[in-house]
């Protein structure tokens, strides 16, 4: 940035249209993120006319501030696409008027999550700012290189999924999502053992009579995650954290993470003081959750498991 600092503000121009390819690069990724196939450039057109008033295209660039071209291009563009359509102005037939197509109708509809979280994403970046415009310029571009606008409505999204995501006991009915959901990540990274099909055929007697306990995550009333704690009887841990499975239809929920905040809660409410568990480093992902939540690695265990190459302890405060 020592060329801006350089030319201080005659230069804003060049200045904003960085920061705007910066944005729009984001944009795109966040329609993919809520499975929106829209081009960024589209949506003054598209908002204006999900407001429910058919328009002109002159009147259309008038109102966002584009050239007639311009957005005789994008209109173009999304008739190609279907969201749009166009047709005789009913009170003169000399003219075009543009409104939405019953797919923009559903696309309108879809979007509506997205721009909540895009809102408070902006509102969250605003709020973090404290300038007039070209010393917030710089803010702004410092902020977005931390953490850029998408990952800033990746993390709107997850905190508005986690409200959808209710931690409930198990019960008998939960035995084969239980099962089938720690036999996927099992088996897609390495092989069932013995121990695996003890706990899982039968966590009645194998963990819940023993003193142990299971819990279940559910996201809108499905069940999409499941975590155990086994009770241990070798005077240094109360409680071995295993057999936590989420589903990758609940992948950027939260529920990995509310999952096994629940369960380290249950295990405080048992009166249990050190929480074990055995993993493997190539899970990435769930060794910096472990990592979040506080374990810190141990060694020197017996463990049943080939796959264990890491274990882990929680001292519960």
């Amino acid at each position: 940035m020592d060329f801006f600092e350089q030319t201080g503000k005659v230069a804003i121009g060049s200045r904003l249209r960085m920061l705007t390819d910066k944005v729009t690069e984001d944009a795109a990724n966040i329609y993919q993120l809520y499975n929106i196939d829209m081009q960024p450039k589209w949506f003054p057109v598209f908002y204006s006319l999900s407001q429910g008033e058919e328009k002109t295209i002159t009147e259309l660039a008038k109102l966002i501030g584009h050239s007639h071209p311009s957005v005789s291009k994008m209109i173009g563009e999304m008739l190609k696409k279907g969201y749009v359509k166009e047709s005789r102005d009913k009170e003169d037939g000399r003219r075009n008027v543009i409104s939405l197509s019953d797919a923009g109708k559903q696309v309108a509809d879809k979007i509506k999550d997205q721009l909540i979280d895009v809102e408070a994403a902006i509102e969250e970046l605003s709020a973090q700012t404290q300038n007039k415009l070209w010393e917030a310029i710089g803010e702004w571009e410092f902020l977005l290189e931390q953490k850029n606008l998408l990952r800033r409505v990746m993390e709107k999204k997850k905190e508005r999924d986690s409200l959808k995501v209710e931690i409930i006991d198990y019960q008998p009915k939960y035995q084969e999502i239980f099962r089938s959901l720690n036999v996927e990540w099992i088996s897609k990274y390495f092989t069932m053992e013995e121990s695996d099909y003890k706990a899982l055929d039968n966590p009645q007697g194998y963990i819940l009579d023993k003193g142990g306990v299971i819990l279940v995550a559910r996201y809108e009333g499905e069940p999409l995650g499941v975590c155990a704690l086994i009770k241990m009887n070798d005077g240094e841990y109360d409680f071995e954290l295993a057999k936590m499975a989420v589903s990758p239809k609940a992948q950027g929920k939260n529920v990995g993470f509310l999952l096994a905040n629940a369960i380290i809660e249950k295990a405080r409410s048992l009166s249990a003081t050190k929480i074990y568990l055995e993993s493997n480093t190539i899970l990435k992902p769930a060794i910096n959750l472990y990592h979040k939540l506080g374990f810190k690695k141990v060694a020197g265990k017996p463990t049943p498991y080939a796959r264990c190459n890491i274990q882990m302890e929680l001292v519960l405060k």
